[in-house]
């Protein structure tokens, strides 16, 4: 057994190590221009988006920074742009053709808004269309679950951002950040055999609930659409933590399966509220804590987490005799 998602997965730290060392230059100057805008605009569909909604939420809870995100089709129809207003628009892409993603960078460029485009093929639209383009050096990926172009899209983000910002430990989170692909070397060795035993007791479940405070809410967001839906073929619900009392509260039975991350945010406190309550309950409860895989400023935390996830979704897909990098309809859909 060996799906084209391991070897893509293999190539994680790598990936990092290549795009951190031809891009760094560009993600310096773009983080000049965060500096000096008014306001920053992420926008991206799928595992892109949810790089995004993850670093939004992350800068949120540590700096004063104006930041938006929007999917595509919605930024493309937002009211309230302004031609030549000092913002700046950041835009993911594996592919770089996204359809609605690369209509919105269009429409941005109308409006003379400086875009950016952080995507992982060199010929892209969205590559040759942007301003400043940034290349995630992974080479073609073709599992849908975006393992590699995740990873470096996501740390592309935190370097650009967190560069610009005013946060308090922003020197430890970027050493830390530097650290990400050894960390994720020796996470790829020491969770699959965990996580393999996970996804052997989970392969009947139909449905997963996935929650998650701050940054791993982008995560929830990514196991959910991406990981769950289109890699394993299962239902699958993503939630901010203190959600949980909101719709799932009536939904949360025994022995109904809830992935939940704890990273020790001050908003965890909530989240361990939910925790308490799905214990109380018998729910089949998945808790991924922080400490448990490494020692990095905790707004990191879904560069940590996403390997034992990998792993738990490429078994969960082969326990039930998929593959967990092919698709059904997402190359026939077309906007």
């Amino acid at each position: 057994m060996n799906y084209k998602m391991y070897d893509e997965m293999m190539e994680q730290s790598d990936s990092l190590r290549k795009t951190f060392e031809s891009e760094m230059v560009k993600m310096d100057e773009v983080t000049h221009l965060v500096q000096n805008a008014d306001k920053i605009y992420l926008i991206g569909c799928g595992s892109s988006i949810s790089t995004c909604y993850s670093v939004r939420d992350a800068l949120r809870m540590s700096t004063d920074m104006n930041i938006e995100v929007f999917t595509g089709y919605e930024f493309y129809y937002n009211k309230k742009l302004n031609s030549g207003e000092n913002s700046i628009a950041i835009f993911t892409s594996q592919s770089g053709e996204t359809a609605d993603t690369l209509s919105s960078l269009r429409r941005a460029n109308e409006y003379e808004i400086h875009t950016v485009s952080i995507s992982n093929e060199p010929d892209s639209s969205m590559i040759k269309e942007a301003k400043t383009p940034i290349i995630t050096r992974c080479g073609t990926e073709t599992a849908i679950l975006g393992t590699k172009t995740y990873v470096t899209q996501i740390a592309c983000l935190y370097q650009i951002l967190f560069s610009a910002s005013d946060y308090e430990n922003k020197d430890k989170l970027l050493n830390d950040l530097k650290e990400i692909p050894d960390i994720i070397e020796d996470l790829l060795k020491n969770t699959e055999e965990d996580n393999k035993k996970l996804a052997q007791e989970f392969k009947d479940e139909d449905i997963f609930y996935c929650l998650g405070s701050g940054p791993n809410f982008g995560l929830s967001f990514k196991l959910a659409m991406t990981m769950l839906m289109e890699g394993a073929i299962k239902h699958a619900c993503p939630l901010y933590s203190a959600e949980f009392r909101h719709g799932l509260i009536e939904r949360a039975e025994k022995d109904v399966p809830i992935i939940i991350f704890d990273s020790d945010f001050a908003s965890d406190e909530i989240t361990r509220k939910a925790i308490d309550f799905s214990k109380n309950l018998e729910l089949k409860t998945i808790i991924f804590n922080l400490e448990d895989y490494a020692d990095v400023d905790s707004l990191l935390s879904p560069l940590i987490f996403v390997v034992p996830l990998e792993w738990f979704i490429y078994y969960l897909a082969h326990f039930n005799g998929e593959d967990p990098g092919a698709t059904r309809h997402i190359g026939k859909v077309r906007y």
